[in-house]
């Protein structure tokens, strides 16, 4: 298969009118001029396989009303279809074990444990290369176990640790935290203060519990090589206490101080796609944007919306000292790099064939992984690939 004459964006650069050949799931070939026939059209744009590493969407494909459970095949083949139509290639499910989540109970550790099993049980069956975040809260002591033997039982690909305790972290400011949950479920905020101070009660720990679990969770991931990510750190201490923990990555990091302090240590920053796109964080926590301008922002992740990724690119690569190529390594080469993942992320020869094709207003028209055709909108004719005139014109 042959895409021709077409802008493709690389690493370090984007060329025009070039074109890409994909044999065996792989690129075989990139040549920086136009070929005979191939899929092709005006104004086409070809983007590496944009990588997800934080995405929230299976829970609510699973419940999306409260009480209302969908089965996974149903759950997965609707987030699936969604994340290839996105441009996204390599999709991280964030799942969360986590004290004070939706009907209490029904989102125990149990039940987190069968949703990562049954995910990962489905891999084979899905269009994008589906893999298991799991978002462990340090509050929720009887969990380090059950996380222990999905690990051993290699169900795992990302651990991060969070801390969703009001006070700190993403809800530091517990007068934003209140409005912002009053609003969320319907009720004043006189009752939504109440509703904290009982999370908070719910979750107090001894901080010899709380260091003891995050020791414990950061001793399994490295025994067992997966990649660990701090989350919503907001304080220098925390940050470098995270990279002391072993953590690669600083998920949404609440603070510019915080971030930097973890970029000081080693880490790789990741902020939501839907922050940058939208120019600020829902919560009122740091910007994607001014901690891109600070030269501190390395990934951007889908978060809760895989569609605001690509728009999340555009809206950074005018002011990205690389352009559009440097704004695309956001969701391509960089969460690649810090997790692992040498296969991938690029488009570069001997690489999957992991890529989409966006047209002139941005639309994803096509999308490969692997070199297989996982989302068509119609728009491009794909048998003009694989037809025996345009092989016959390649000889």
């Amino acid at each position: 298969m042959w895409i021709s004459d077409v802008t493709l964006v690389l690493p370090d650069r984007v060329v025009s009118r070039a074109s890409l050949r994909i044999a065996e799931g792989k690129i075989a070939e990139l040549v920086e001029r136009p070929v005979p026939g191939g899929i092709t059209g005006p104004d086409l744009t070809v983007y590496p396989g944009f990588i997800d590493m934080h995405g929230d969407m299976i829970e609510l494909e699973l419940e999306p009303r409260a009480r209302v459970d969908f089965p996974m095949e149903v759950a997965l083949a609707s987030l699936d279809a969604r994340l290839a139509a996105a441009g996204v290639t390599t999709a991280y499910a964030a799942v969360s074990f986590s004290r004070g989540a939706r009907d209490g109970e029904r989102r125990s550790y149990a039940h987190t444990s069968q949703v990562i099993r049954q995910l990962h049980a489905m891999r084979d069956t899905c269009r994008v290369d589906h893999r298991i975040h799991a978002r462990f809260d340090i509050t929720f002591d009887n969990a380090v176990g059950v996380l222990e033997q999905l690990l051993d039982d290699e169900q795992v690909d990302l651990v991060s640790l969070m801390d969703h305790t009001p006070g700190q972290g993403q809800y530091r400011n517990l007068e934003v935290h209140v409005k912002n949950k009053a609003a969320h479920h319907g009720i004043s905020e006189t009752e939504a203060r109440q509703m904290v101070a009982n999370t908070i009660a719910l979750r107090s720990r001894p901080q010899e519990i709380l260091m003891g679990n995050i020791r414990a969770v950061s001793k399994m991931c490295a025994d067992h090589g997966v990649s660990l990510a701090s989350h919503d750190d907001d304080t220098v201490p925390k940050a470098h206490l995270m990279a002391d923990m072993g953590a690669r990555i600083a998920e949404f990091p609440v603070t510019m101080e915080a971030a930097k302090a973890a970029v000081d240590k080693g880490m790789m920053t990741a902020m939501g796609a839907p922050n940058a796109m939208r120019g600020q964080s829902y919560s009122g926590n740091l910007s994607a944007r001014d901690l891109h301008a600070a030269g501190l922002l390395h990934i951007l992740a889908s978060d809760y919306h895989p569609g605001a990724m690509l728009a999340a690119v555009h809206a950074l690569a005018p002011s990205d000292p690389d352009g559009l190529a440097g704004a695309v390594r956001l969701v391509s080469v960089n969460p690649a790099r810090s997790l692992g993942l040498s296969d991938r992320g690029t488009l570069a020869i001997g690489k999957r064939a992991d890529l989409f094709v966006a047209d002139a207003r941005g639309r994803v028209a096509l999308t490969l992984c692997g070199g297989q055709v996982v989302h068509h909108n119609g728009t491009l004719d794909l048998a003009a690939a694989k037809s025996p005139a345009f092989a016959e014109a390649m000889g």
